[in-house]
């Protein structure tokens, strides 16, 4: 029986790519208007702009998920056509998602071998884990062939989907957002092992980012989009962060200061009390988790996906000091407000208009209903109206479907529903700045922020460690669903922090 076997990796210089005057339309929309990139071989390149500026339309294009209107790719200095990932594959780019693309069921070799596009009917095992063994042997990464993903941490994780790519023999990485779900330390290990690779003129990168440390760090050019268009381009050692969100902003913009207030007459709004809970397969997720939020006070909880996100089986949930049920007529209340992850999904319709979407909470109460049920649909518009002014949200108009704004301003439409009430107790976030650029994650800080100074209690839960200590006034991180860690903000230790939340 002959069995197909992947070829033995070689380390090749990587390919120059360049695009020249690329156009993306979708029908009467222009996602890219004449863009044009260079990333040189052996260099690490930052894609950078506010959502929305066309940084996945480019991408896409060259990874072959769109086809371009007009303009070029060039690979090795030859216009390529590149209609599919295989193609890109051939020409030895490849590209590592910002969420993870493995088989939770599968082991790491299993997920290596599926990932090849002449992935065999008929798999000898003994000699793919010889080549597997060979080509582990010269990664950067360091991962045990024979664990099944569902054990890996999140940092591990992330390497496979690059161990998947080099594994590939891809020679120009097109990295979406590398970092996300990862502790500082981990994010410092993965960019600092790519970055030896890149040096030693083993790889070229091409990383979405949003994190201006990370750039400055270990990136030697950016490209700026905004708006679908180019907007700038350089080298990391002549731009500050500053200069960069200028291009990216097309105005000079300081971050807005955070600046805390001291609340009078704090009280306890939300207690924990011994919360357990467990995952789908029935194993412990939140091991008898206890802590109290108070009035004007932000806590954070800092922790990597899967640490403890789960309903509860047993404990107990105190709110204003009354047992808590998070039902609407509860949250309504109790003046409970939330700030889900991943906002178009769990905190929206996107088929509803921006204007529905704003009324979620308010739709059966006066003026915008009468006797509980009557709409009045001019009231809901003329509400959202005033709260799209307030909340600054870019939409056409309130009839929009809110499926159809940008991540940032589908939750600048989330945060004008929750946070427009005057009489807001305690407001839970999750994630509320994932995916989000430098301007949308300002603005998001700072109406937290306010909310906190207006006397709400704020439980802030995040795997961004720079947005926990730039808000919180107490933080904890949540490992293996304990909470293992409990400081002030102003007097944590910050090294500690990430150990923790990385499970150490």
């Amino acid at each position: 029986m002959k069995t197909a076997v992947a070829a033995p990796q070689t380390k090749t210089a990587p390919p120059e790519l360049e695009v020249i005057n690329l156009t993306k339309r979708f029908g009467t929309f222009t996602a890219l208007d004449q863009v044009s990139i260079k990333v040189t071989p052996g260099s690490f390149h930052a894609l950078l702009g506010e959502n929305g500026a066309g940084k996945s339309t480019l991408v896409k294009c060259i990874m072959g998920f769109y086809t371009p209107t007009s303009g070029d790719v060039l690979v090795a200095k030859q216009s390529r056509t590149i209609a599919s990932p295989k193609d890109a594959h051939h020409f030895g780019i490849g590209m590592v998602y910002q969420h993870f693309t493995s088989v939770p069921a599968m082991t790491v070799a299993e997920n290596l071998v599926l990932s090849r596009y002449d992935s065999p009917q008929w798999i000898n095992w003994k000699t793919e884990y010889d080549r597997l063994d060979a080509f582990m042997a010269t990664s950067p990464f360091q991962i045990d062939l024979r664990t099944p993903i569902s054990q890996l941490a999140a940092g591990q994780k992330q390497k496979l989907e690059i161990l998947k790519q080099l594994y590939l023999n891809s020679r120009v990485l097109i990295l979406d957002e590398p970092t996300s779900v990862l502790t500082p330390d981990e994010a410092d290990e993965v960019l600092g092992l790519l970055r030896e690779e890149v040096t030693a003129g083993h790889l070229s990168v091409l990383m979405i980012s949003h994190k201006f440390r990370e750039v400055m760090a270990f990136t030697d050019e950016v490209t700026v989009l905004r708006k679908g268009k180019l907007a700038g381009h350089g080298y990391v050692r002549d731009l500050t962060v500053d200069d960069m969100a200028h291009m990216m902003l097309g105005e000079k913009k300081e971050a807005t200061p955070v600046a805390k207030v001291a609340i009078a007459d704090s009280r306890p709004v939300l207690e924990l009390k011994d919360l357990c809970a467990d995952r789908d397969n029935g194993l412990p997720a939140v091991c008898s988790a206890s802590l109290i939020v108070n009035s004007g006070e932000i806590v954070g909880i800092a922790g990597v996906s899967g640490n403890g996100q789960r309903p509860r089986h047993s404990g107990d949930i105190l709110v204003n000091g009354e047992p808590y049920q998070p039902t609407r007529r509860e949250m309504a209340r109790h003046q409970v407000y939330t700030l889900p992850e991943e906002p178009l999904r769990n905190a929206c319709v996107p088929h509803m208009s921006v204007a529905e979407n704003m009324a979620l909470r308010t739709f059966d109460c006066p003026p915008q209903a009468r006797h509980g049920w009557l709409l009045s649909l001019s009231n809901i518009r003329r509400m959202a109206e005033g709260l799209v002014q307030r909340f600054s949200v870019k939409t056409p108009s309130v009839d929009t479907p809110v499926g159809h704004l940008s991540g940032g301003n589908v939750q600048r439409t989330v945060l004008a529903r929750e946070l427009s009430s005057t009489n807001i107790n305690l407001l839970i976030a999750a994630n509320p700045c994932f995916g989000l650029d430098f301007s949308a994650v300002d603005y998001i800080h700072s109406q937290i922020l306010a909310a906190r100074n207006r006397g709400v209690a704020v439980l802030l839960v995040s795997e961004d460690l720079d947005e926990l200590l730039k808000l919180s006034d107490r933080i904890f991180v949540i490992s293996t669903g304990e909470l293992v860690y409990e400081s002030p903000t102003a007097t944590a230790d910050i090294k500690t922090l990430g150990h923790k939340m990385a499970g150490h």
